[in-house]
């Protein structure tokens, strides 16, 4: 017998789906994948939900028909694949929907530099004429309350439309926001994570940020219950990574950056950068000490294919401007400020790129 194409579909036309009734054939259900190489059939079948209750049993059918309407010699048992369509990925609502991009700062470990690079890239957004806000999520160990110079500020409330919200404290042309304004600095914050998710959920739902360009918010180091939290919560842009060149760093760094590009978090790496790339002293202006490695952050970068955003040196004017209030990116004739100023400016740069790529890609799939 001469097998063809119909030949096999107007049998399996008499498969039912036992979830709506319906053939197989005209559900859409047979793949088009289906071979014939003498008397022998193969073919996927696609289910709609994964683990469908009814994969077994229609494959059996499939088998059956075949046999039955084509012939007994026909080799099919054992050639049917099962095929489960993937579920659509819940599209995260923003609970801030006045804020145009969320920038998640993350370090694997602390003592990298993290907060300090979240000050300034916020700072330098700001200065470059964005509308931006600032979440010191780091909530055991909240520091922009220092980096600011506004230790003994106090959030107020106000009715905004009939709700009662907390106001965020603005300096530098950013609104900021840490727990830090409502602890007492002296005391160890001793909470389990749901207390500590839940009071970061609060200071983002129950404060008034108003239209931002960025939201950036400096994450406490490591992987745990904060991260899923934010990224359930919020539709974050994208992540940049800091890291220090060293290896210690650098193997913390990378299973944040597989932290977020899992399939289950999914939120884009849109950089790294280098901290305390390397220390140049004062009065040997021209020399550059790797202290900590050299281009480890670049290494990292190229191996996880993200843009290296900048290689920032160890500075001690930087760390004197945030112990006294005023990050370095507040003086940008200084060459800290400036490189501050150019690490804003790639920030935005990576995130112009990913929405052209996004909506060329979608564009793609409506002509298709």
């Amino acid at each position: 017998m001469t097998l063809y194409p119909k030949l096999i579909f107007d049998a399996l036309e008499h498969v039912r789906y036992p979830g709506t009734g319906k053939d197989i054939v005209s559900s859409g259900m047979i793949k088009d994948d289906l071979r014939i190489d003498g008397n022998k059939i193969s073919f996927t079948l696609v289910f709609e939900k994964a683990n469908d209750p009814f994969a077994k049993s229609v494959v059996k059918a499939a088998e059956q028909a075949i046999l039955t309407y084509i012939g007994e010699d026909i080799d099919i048992k054992g050639n049917i694949s099962i095929e489960m369509k993937e579920a659509p990925k819940p599209k995260v609502v923003s609970i801030l929907p006045e804020v145009k991009n969320i920038i998640a700062v993350f370090s694997g470990k602390g003592g990298v530099g993290k907060s300090t690079v979240s000050s300034n890239l916020a700072i330098s957004l700001a200065a470059l004429g964005y509308k931006v806000g600032l979440l010191d999520a780091d909530i055991h160990g909240p520091s922009m309350p220092k980096m600011f110079g506004v230790e003994d500020a106090r959030p107020e409330m106000e009715d905004i439309d009939g709700k009662q919200c907390l106001i965020p404290i603005e300096k530098y042309g950013v609104k900021m926001l840490s727990i830090g304004f409502f602890v007492d600095p002296n005391n160890a914050l001793v909470w389990r994570g749901s207390m500590a998710s839940n009071a970061l959920k609060q200071l983002i739902t129950d404060a008034y940020w108003g239209e931002l360009d960025f939201f950036i918010m400096d994450l406490p180091p490591g992987t745990g219950d904060i991260h899923l939290t934010l990224v359930q919560t919020l539709g974050i842009t994208g992540a940049v990574i800091v890291t220090t060149p060293q290896d210690v760093a650098l193997a913390d760094a990378r299973k944040g950056a597989n932290m977020f590009t899992n399939e289950k978090v999914n939120v884009p790496v849109l950089g790294l950068i280098e901290n305390m790339a390397w220390f140049t002293p004062a009065e040997l202006p021209e020399n550059k000490y790797y202290i900590f490695g050299k281009d480890g952050g670049k290494r990292l970068a190229a191996e996880l294919n993200v843009p290296l955003l900048g290689q920032i040196p160890i500075v001690q004017s930087i760390r004197e401007h945030g112990d006294a209030g005023r990050p370095i990116a507040c003086d940008d004739d200084t060459v800290s400020g400036a490189a501050f100023r150019q690490l804003a400016i790639k920030v935005v740069e990576c995130i112009d790129d990913r929405n052209r790529n996004q909506a060329a890609t979608k564009k793609v799939e409506m002509k298709n």
